[in-house]
């Protein structure tokens, strides 16, 4: 039987994976974007889910200007908070569940080993405070959820570190990346495809643990070894020429929104729950760099 999903930020990156793999999976997926509603609106959203009648509400939508946040906050937390809110309370109105996509900056980056889902969150940047808002907004509507926290996505479609590495990398034969940053590398792809692995498993909600989880891909490494696997793939697949990966420190390349340090994710429990986990994420990034290599109208 197909399950009907409404998923909200369908033309963002893990939107734009889930809408086209969903008929691989037997998903009727219904994208919609800030053009067919505005989610901080509560009479649209509820208009929305009224009128799609989805089973199962994947919230992919976010305000993901980490560093604009910083001067914008209430724009931060209108989309990361109060749509949260207003999503979680149309579901459960609607008797449905709801997935919910969050991120590793709701921790402060200065544990040492991966953040597990009962590690407390501390926040650095409004980014990371309005996403937290987020999950509390969700926890405290709606009993059915599942908060999937995710980290350093990217993916084929729309900007993000990898397409930008790569962008340099067509003009510059030296780049300047941070290496004192950690964290678990995330293939949209990889991302859309466990998500939909859930949907089905939410068709037969009887055994569902519903809750928070970590799922992001499998190691942690620095943005600066990151880009350095970036640009030697890429310069093997044609994409770039050779370029120089030279690393600095987070105080040489200062930004507006604090980064944590360390924000690797445990995702032991989603495996263990739910028998999902994303493949390591050198095996991704080279997957998502031959896609690319293939279909280059997908960098712009």
């Amino acid at each position: 039987m197909t399950m009907r999903i409404l998923v909200t930020g369908a033309k963002g990156q893990l939107g734009w994976e889930l809408l086209r793999q969903a008929p691989d999976k037997a998903c009727d997926c219904v994208g919609i974007d800030i053009e067919e509603a505005d989610l901080t609106d509560p009479v649209q959203v509820n208009r929305m889910v009224a009128d799609i009648r989805p089973q199962l509400l994947i919230n992919a939508a976010a305000y993901t200007l980490v560093d604009r946040a910083q001067t914008d906050p209430d724009s931060a937390f209108a989309v990361n908070r109060e749509a949260v809110a207003h999503l979680a309370v149309a579901c459960a109105a609607a008797s449905i569940p709801m997935v919910h996509i969050s991120t590793d900056f709701v921790f402060d980056g200065t544990q040492t080993d991966p953040y597990t889902e009962n590690d407390p969150v501390a926040p650095l940047s409004v980014y990371g405070q309005s996403k937290a808002a987020g999950e509390t907004a969700v926890r405290d509507s709606l009993d059915r959820h599942l908060i999937i926290r995710t980290a350093w996505l990217y993916g084929n479609h729309g900007n993000n570190f990898v397409k930008t590495m790569l962008r340099l990398g067509q003009t510059k034969r030296e780049i300047q990346v941070v290496s004192d940053q950690v964290g678990c590398p995330t293939y949209a792809a990889d991302l859309a495809a466990a998500l939909l692995t859930l949907a089905e498993r939410l068709s037969r909600p009887a055994d569902i643990l519903w809750g928070t989880y970590h799922l992001c891909g499998a190691g942690e490494v620095s943005w600066y070894v990151f880009a350095q696997h970036i640009l030697q793939a890429g310069h093997r697949l044609g994409l770039v020429p050779a370029v120089a990966v030279t690393p600095i420190s987070t105080p040489e390349y200062p930004t507006p929104a604090p980064r944590p340090a360390y924000s690797a994710l445990a995702c032991r429990k989603i495996d263990t729950n739910f028998g999902i986990a994303c493949p390591p994420w050198e095996i991704s990034l080279e997957k998502m760099l031959q896609r690319l290599a293939q279909h280059p109208h997908e960098a712009h």
